[in-house]
């Protein structure tokens, strides 16, 4: 990029900097933009298609979930990485529905092309996206439905929604009832949940009908000393963020130990400081003891001498999980232990689950906090479920949350892209283009749909249309038919914020990218590493004989 002056060139840019200008930039970010779409256009739906991921090192990923493919595809591409953030923003928020935003942005992009060359301009597009973004929300509210936290037969539905097409959907009613009565358990009084409180641990072997609940905790870890009762029922459970050790002095202290009986004295004061700790412990009425620290083997001795359950080194999560699970409040200090501070569980017993040892806290009396075990025949299996199930999870606290709920199958968007048609012919001038472009854009969806499912798209998109022009709002496409079918009647739901929050999120990526209308690429810096100089014997005359090397 340089300037004439009067003959003589001026450089603006380093040397070796790219700039790619106009409809150029624009169609090359845009083409990047859909190539993202198309790489996860085919998982979309319940026939959707699994992908591949094999990374540097070897290691295979075998998913049919959106962001999970984009966060393992090394992405280079500027405007491709954009694509990427869709995603991450739709799963931050809602926890399903990347792939729908991600297919939406990549045809939203793909429409503006076409108007572009009708030499459209890009800011009347991107108003016009806006504008139908912003209508799209409004109707999207208009034909949601309600529903209430306790109606289990509906989350149970929207659960399914979200795991259908996955891995997952060979035991789909199973995994949907865990899912809802792992949420509905975690839920506050004020309907508020934090699916964060649903702990799920992986394991292989097994089948994924063997995947269960459990009404209270599971701990990865097992009991410290194997004189300990494997099993203890009317378990009074202290939580204890204290090392059960020797206390060592804080400043560095020097003892001079000068005779052998000293020493003596010195080592059993060490052990009836722990003694005194073990006593105080047992004093409680603790029978079951977490520590989120180290325990003596000595503390182990007498612990085990006393019948008491102890488990070390317990990770602070699952500790802050456990107080909510026991009613149990976290003590931070020995001298803090009192019987106020212990919880309950009917039950705290080790368990070997697939060849390891593994904690079980169950029968408490109004878990807060739960576990799911999932299992499946190979790890891979188990990953993918292990996806599925925090989509579920998400999707109905989401649910729960906003008390609102859609229907699926593509139906929501061709009802949205008959809507847009009429308000497009309001607005009028060249935005109504946009608006247009943005309401066939959304067709995309049931169209792919149909594509996945081997069924023509073209008729599919017909024959929808016809549903909905009749006033069938929630015709959507039943992919084991190939017809319209009524989405409410066959349970295809998800909550109305993974769509809202998908159009909002594919129109924003979309208009930014849009914007862009001039890419300048620095340079990347020429001549050899530091490391090849070194290599190269250093001195080189401090590179002073190679004349006009520009600087690094």
């Amino acid at each position: 990029m340089s300037q004439q002056m009067g003959g003589q060139p001026i450089l603006i840019l380093k040397e070796g900097s790219s700039r790619t200008r106009g409809r150029d930039a624009q169609s090359i970010n845009i083409s990047a933009a859909k190539a993202v779409a198309s790489a996860v256009r085919t998982t979309l739906g319940p026939r959707g298609m699994d992908k591949m991921l094999v990374d540097t090192i070897g290691d295979v990923v075998i998913t049919n979930d959106g962001v999970t493919i984009l966060k393992e595809m090394d992405i280079e591409h500027p405007a491709a990485k954009m694509m990427v953030e869709v995603a991450k923003t739709q799963d931050d928020e809602v926890g399903d529905g990347t792939t729908t935003a991600v297919v939406v942005a990549g045809e939203l992009l793909k429409r503006a092309e076409d108007l572009l060359e009708q030499d459209v301009h890009p800011t009347v597009i991107a108003q016009g996206y806006r504008k139908a973004a912003e209508k799209a929300i409004e109707l999207l509210n208009e034909i949601a439905i309600d529903v209430e936290p306790g109606d289990e037969e509906i989350l149970m539905k929207i659960a399914g929604t979200a795991m259908t097409g996955k891995g997952a959907e060979a035991a789909k009613d199973k995994l949907c009832d865990l899912v809802v009565r792992a949420v509905t358990m975690v839920a506050d009084e004020d309907g508020t949940v934090d699916t964060d409180y649903v702990k799920v641990e992986k394991k292989v072997g097994g089948s994924i009908e063997d995947s269960e609940i459990v009404e209270g905790m599971l701990i990865d870890k097992e009991r410290v000393h194997p004189a300990m009762p494997k099993k203890v029922e009317e378990a009074n459970i202290l939580l204890l963020n204290a090392a059960v050790e020797f206390k060592k002095t804080e400043v560095d202290a020097e003892i001079n130990i000068t005779s052998p009986d000293q020493l003596q004295m010195f080592l059993d004061e060490e052990e009836r400081m722990i003694r005194n700790i073990v006593d105080k412990i047992v004093a409680s009425g603790a029978n079951v003891l977490f520590c989120q620290k180290g325990i003596d083997d000595i503390a182990q001795h007498y612990l085990a001498k006393s019948g008491v359950f102890a488990v070390r080194r317990v990770k602070k999560s699952d500790m802050e999980k456990l107080a909510r699970a026991t009613g149990a409040s976290l003590v931070s200090s020995i001298d803090a232990i009192s019987p106020e501070e212990l919880g309950y569980a009917g039950l705290v017993e080790e368990q070997k689950v697939s060849g390891e040892d593994m904690i079980f806290v169950k029968k408490c009396k109004n878990p807060k906090a739960v576990s799911m075990i999932i299992k499946g025949g190979t790890e891979h299996v188990v990953d993918e479920l292990d996806r599925a199930i925090e989509d579920a999870l998400r999707v109905v606290e989401v649910a729960i949350r906003d008390k609102k709920f859609v229907v699926g199958g593509g139906s929501p968007e061709i009802e949205l892209s008959l809507r847009l048609r009429e308000y497009a012919a309001t607005v009028g001038g060249r935005a109504q283009l946009a608006i247009e472009a943005f309401a066939t854009a959304l067709e995309i969806i049931p169209r792919t749909l149909a594509e996945n499912a081997g069924l023509d798209p073209i008729d599919t998109l017909v024959d929808l249309r016809a549903a909905h022009e009749k006033g069938q709002k929630t015709a959507g496409l039943d992919v084991y038919t190939g017809k319209a079918g009524d989405m409410l009647a066959l349970g295809v739901v998800e909550p109305l914020r993974v769509k809202t929050q998908a159009i909002s999120s594919a129109a924003e990526a979309a208009v930014m990218i849009l914007r862009i209308d001039d890419v300048i690429a620095s340079a990347k810096s020429a001549g050899p590493s530091p490391e090849e100089m070194a290599a190269m014997g250093g001195g080189m005359g401090g590179m002073g004989g190679m004349g006009g090397m520009p600087p690094m």
